[in-house]
């Protein structure tokens, strides 16, 4: 059995930990604290968590928790993931893995050197839609590849909330952009590399929205639409080009609620949807099956390097600051 604690009341837990550890049965959530106790009280209570812990660093100190979820502000996910292998805990870590890519490989350092599993929580990695877009766009069907694009843009226009606050690695490249880039990174010839970037501002550090243009080796081309508020106010998709069809994608971000993959080679076209359970309980057993039995996954910290790399490079590139520096 793997006992998790979650560090914060987050809104992302019950749907990223709480109700998917209903449905697996090796694991067990066992603690919740947050900087508000009667908030842990009240999560604690709502999602029948058993016990309210007095501080984050009370859940990493319990001998009855072997792991820990960090849905944190991005700005603290590098700093408490530290912590937690410190202490000796497994970590499931939401997405964006740090606030920067110097972050990420200290954080990479230490998991390897801990020997513990610290894995990025981009759930929909873990679906099957995830596996059945990667075969197609590397099967060869397509033909040689000639461009991949991917989008994820939702309105957000709450703008208090931390996702616009600088100070806490807030941004749209860090909380939309890095699901489409991790896209790229799926379906793409090679490693992508970042030519242009331009932002939309909400406040002189913060973007509201990101537009890249990104390179393969051999002359592919990517591009790349993030928005948490834009005049897109909702796109998920994600295409494929090859000089013998193409592949697009509807929602690779939760297929769960409804995705459809249409798939155009020499002049055929199908149409499928690909069926499964939710994301997230996809990937706690991926990450039960990794703390316990030592199976492969993979968000692992080396990819999230990876990532992380790239977005420094877009800001870079938009003539932004990095975050967390």
């Amino acid at each position: 059995m793997l006992r998790i604690g979650i560090l914060g009341a987050a809104k992302i837990a019950p749907p990223a930990l709480v109700r998917p550890a209903r449905a697996v049965a090796e694991v067990e959530v066992t603690a919740v604290a947050a900087r508000d106790p009667g908030r842990a009280d009240a999560f604690a209570r709502k999602h029948g968590i058993p016990r309210t812990l007095a501080s984050y660093q009370a859940v990493l100190d319990d001998p009855d928790v072997d792991a820990v979820y960090n849905p944190l502000p991005n700005g603290l996910h590098a700093e408490w993931t530290l912590k937690a292998l410190a202490a000796g805990k497994h970590v499931l870590c939401e997405k964006p893995f740090t606030a920067n890519a110097a972050q990420a490989r200290t954080v990479a350092e230490a998991a390897k050197a801990a020997g513990l599993v610290v894995m990025e929580a981009f759930h929909y990695r873990y679906h099957p839609l995830a596996e059945r877009m990667r075969s197609i766009a590397h099967s060869g069907e397509l033909g040689t590849i000639r461009s991949v694009s991917a989008s994820l843009c939702f309105p957000l226009p709450k703008f208090s909330d931390i996702r616009y606050d600088y100070s806490l690695a807030g941004g749209a490249m860090m909380d939309a952009g890095v699901y489409p880039l991790t896209c790229l990174r799926l379906l793409g010839p090679s490693e992508p590399h970042v030519v242009t970037a331009r932002a939309k501002l909400r406040s002189p550090q913060v973007d509201r929205a990101m537009s890249v243009e990104l390179g393969y080796e051999g002359g592919a081309t990517g591009h790349l639409e993030a928005s948490m508020w834009s005049s897109k106010l909702l796109q998920i998709r994600a295409r494929v080009k090859g000089d013998r069809g193409e592949l697009k994608v509807f929602n690779f971000v939760a297929p769960h609620l409804r995705n459809r993959l249409t798939l155009t080679v020499d002049g055929r076209t199908t149409r499928e949807r690909v069926p499964g359970d939710p994301t997230y309980t996809y990937q706690l057993r991926a990450f039960a099956g990794a703390v316990l039995r030592g199976e492969p996954f993979p968000t692992t910290p080396e990819d999230a390097v990876q990532t992380m790399s790239l977005v420094d490079d877009i800001y870079t590139a938009a003539g932004l600051p990095l975050r967390g520096v």
